[in-house]
């Protein structure tokens, strides 16, 4: 069981899904309550702005001159920005909140806070907007997994 936990927790703070693809996964092949598995994928996963917001800024300050990086790094901010642009670069922060919080794979934390980074969205004001996306999603699917579930047996 902790062994679940630290796997769902890890999983969840990666970039592969996020806790929208983890939270699922594990409600439907653990024995972990919901209840459990909804707290330790939010948790994960409301890690990923700052770490990721202060990586980019010490990455950004240190390394901008090497070629390689200059390069990955306009690469994919230009992705993140065309992924974006319509809804946070119109409506800002409540557009992060949104974006952030569909519950479908490649629109969550890490996208997001790159988009905050590029779109200049105030640091705190992006970290409430992806907070308020990561609970709302993981409800949503914690939720929808469950009623999918009871379907099925």
């Amino acid at each position: 069981m902790n062994q679940d936990i630290l796997e769902l927790f890890l999983w969840s703070i990666s970039p592969f899904g996020e806790a929208k693809i983890w939270i699922p996964y594990f409600i439907a092949n653990s024995d972990l309550q919901t209840s459990t598995i909804l707290l330790v994928g939010i948790s994960a996963n409301l890690l990923v702005f700052p770490l990721l917001y202060k990586s980019i800024e010490v990455s950004n300050k240190y390394l901008l001159k090497n070629k390689f990086y200059k390069s990955n790094a306009i690469k994919l901010s230009l992705r993140a920005r065309r992924k974006t642009k319509n809804v946070i670069g119109k409506y800002g922060s409540w557009g992060l909140m949104i974006f952030v919080m569909v519950p479908i794979p490649f629109t969550g934390a890490y996208i997001g806070t790159i988009a905050s980074y590029i779109f200049g969205v105030n640091y705190k004001k992006s970290f409430i907007a992806i907070s308020i996306g990561i609970v709302g999603s993981s409800i949503i699917v914690a939720y929808g997994t469950e009623f999918i579930k009871k379907m099925l047996m």
